[in-house]
């Protein structure tokens, strides 16, 4: 596979596929950088979503991706993102694809993200631009035309994105608690007032 132009993608008229390719570049970029965790927001809904889901899995199932490196040991610069697509090929066989999973999404940006941190290791980082832009290239192949019919990124968004935690929406409701009980108790100060 030749190089790419890594711009290629990111200005696709088509907003559905800009993101693929937007998500693609984020992510394959927060889980190389170094030092970890990096720092900066994510560029979109969809990106950030991606981040947070894609560092929930490694947390939550780290013996799924110990596997990986044995797979990927004779990976070359030459044939990283030919590899790649055989694998993702396998996983959205098209009798699979008929039903696409929000988690089968997921597991294809998490899968090139560990194949670049593998290239990463062996000290290939030439290749990270190109599988950035291959990873992109197969969600707008054979991931976008299926979430068309889904309403797009959104319901990855909402099926992956952070979760305001319980304590979180607790301190919410005292906010906005106090906030009511301070204008109640102004309200009465000035009508009081007035009536004296």
């Amino acid at each position: 596979m030749g190089k790419s132009d890594p711009g290629q993608g990111l200005t696709s008229p088509d907003p559905l596929v800009r993101e693929a390719y937007l998500m693609a570049y984020d992510y394959i970029d927060y889980v190389t950088a170094q030092p970890r965790p990096p720092s900066g927001p994510a560029p979109s809904p969809a990106s950030a979503a991606l981040r947070h889901a894609g560092d929930e899995l490694l947390l939550r199932f780290p013996i799924f991706f110990r596997r990986w490196p044995r797979v990927f040991r004779d990976v070359t610069e030459e044939t990283a993102c030919s590899t790649l697509v055989t694998i993702l090929d396998e996983h959205f066989a098209p009798t699979r694809r008929r039903d696409l999973a929000w988690s089968a999404v997921l597991s294809t940006y998490v899968l090139a993200g560990q194949m670049a941190l593998h290239c990463q290791s062996r000290g290939m980082n030439a290749i990270l631009p190109q599988l950035q832009h291959c990873v992109g290239s197969y969600v707008e192949r054979v991931i976008c035309p299926e979430i068309r019919d889904k309403g797009g990124w959104s319901g990855f968004v909402s099926r992956f994105g952070r979760k305001p935690s319980l304590e979180g929406q607790v301190k919410k409701v005292c906010c906005w608690s106090l906030v009511i009980l301070t204008v109640g108790i102004f309200t009465y100060y000035i009508w009081k007032k007035r009536m004296t």
